[in-house]
Formats: C-alpha cells, sequence, structure tokens
C-alpha cells in the first residue's frame, strides 16, 4: 500500500485541502478578495488573526524580491505553523498507533507529516486565481470549535470547514473537512492500511519519500 495524493476524482477537492492546510486563508488575501462572516467568534477571530498577518507577509515588497521566496516562505509557515497544531493532526491521522510510539518515533512521525502536508501544498500557492470564500458559521462546544466557511470558484461552491481545539486559551486547527472529507480521516484510513501489512518503520519510510517526490522538480 502506498500513500496517495489527490485521486483524478477529487482533484479540485483535494487541490484545496492542500492549500488550506498550508495558508489557512490564503484564499481570502490574494486578489482582492472580500470575505464575509455571518457569525463570529473566538475560533473565528482566531482564523482571522492569522490571515492579517498572512496578509501583512504577502504585502511586503521587500519579501516580493528576487531572491527572497525561500524566506517569504518560511515566514508564512511559521505563521500557519502557530495556527496549526501539527502534533494533534498527527496523533488523529496515526490513531492507535500513536500510544505505543517511543517520544523520538513520535517526534519523528510529527516532522514528517508536517513536510509532506508543507510540500504538498507549496505549489499550489503561486496558481492561485482569487477565489473568494465565504463565513457560514461557527459552532463551539467546551474546549472544540468549528468554523464553517464556502469557497466560491467560479460557478462552484465548495464547503470548508476548519476544526479547532482551545489549547491554553488559544485556538488551534486539528482538520480541515473539504466537502465533507476529513484530512485527518482521509490519511487515517492510508496509514491503518500500510501498518495491516507493514511495520511503523515502513511507513516513515513512505512518508519521507512521498514528501521527497512532491517536492521534486
Amino acid at each position: 500500500m502506498e500513500i496517495q495524493g489527490s485521486a483524478v476524482t477529487q482533484e479540485q477537492r483535494w487541490y484545496w485541502w492542500r492549500i488550506v492546510c498550508g495558508v489557512v486563508c490564503l484564499l481570502l488575501l490574494l486578489g482582492g478578495v472580500a470575505a464575509q462572516s455571518a457569525v463570529a467568534g473566538g475560533a473565528t477571530d482566531a482564523m482571522k488573526s492569522t490571515v492579517d498577518e498572512v496578509l501583512r507577509i504577502i504585502q511586503d515588497k521587500e519579501l516580493k524580491q528576487p531572491g527572497r521566496a525561500d524566506e517569504r516562505r518560511q515566514r508564512l509557515e511559521q505563521v500557519v505553523g502557530d495556527r496549526f497544531d501539527y502534533q494533534e493532526m498527527s496523533r488523529r491521522s496515526l490513531g492507535a498507533p500513536w500510544s505505543t510510539l517511543s517520544d523520538k518515533d513520535k517526534d519523528e512521525f510529527v516532522a514528517l507529516f508536517r513536510t509532506l502536508l508543507t510540500n504538498s501544498y507549496a505549489d499550489k500557492i503561486e496558481s492561485y486565481s482569487g477565489e473568494g470564500v465565504q463565513y457560514l458559521n461557527e459552532r463551539t462546544e467546551k474546549d472544540y470549535a468549528e468554523v464553517r466557511t464556502k469557497v466560491l470558484t467560479g460557478k462552484v461552491e465548495i464547503p470548508l470547514d476548519y476544526r479547532l481545539l482551545n489549547k491554553g486559551a488559544d485556538w488551534r486547527v486539528y482538520d480541515v473537512v473539504v466537502d465533507g472529507v476529513s484530512l485527518v480521516n482521509n490519511y487515517r484510513g492510508q496509514f491503518s492500511k500500510i501498518l495491516r501489512t507493514s511495520t511503523f518503520a515502513d511507513l516513515v519510510d513512505q512518508l519521507r519519500k512521498k514528501s521527497d517526490k512532491i517536492k521534486a522538480p
């Protein structure tokens, strides 16, 4: 079993979650896109604070200079990393085997999973063409929240929801749902199939190879 990228029949769907994993609300920022918010709350405000910082980086004329592309990307990844909880995403994506891992193995898995997601969206940023996003509502239950949005691209409307967990008085994204399909559940299904016939070391090796393949020109 090999870790899969986007299926042909899901190309448009996975195009969006790859972007989301990387720059969160970059969809709101480029090309003068106007975002509408029907219901605002703590989790929605947290997402918007990240958007403001991403916007500042995107509009920084100095960072647009030739030779500073890597620095620009690193700054964006840092901002996104402050909002996305990659360890929580990794734990939920791996499922039950997570509890059997050593701290070292957990750290390695998180690092590889983060790199896989990062490399998956990197080549999509420059091709972004200015689609719009609508905030629909926010649902909160204790330390969990879901911010529901809708991506508007041409005549197509794609439901896109962020699931967040309150940690240390801050909202962190642990899953993204695109058109009803969860990023975490998608990877958990793939990881489970691999681990049924292979070892954790094999899974780690596949993660590394997949990430390198995506990154390669």
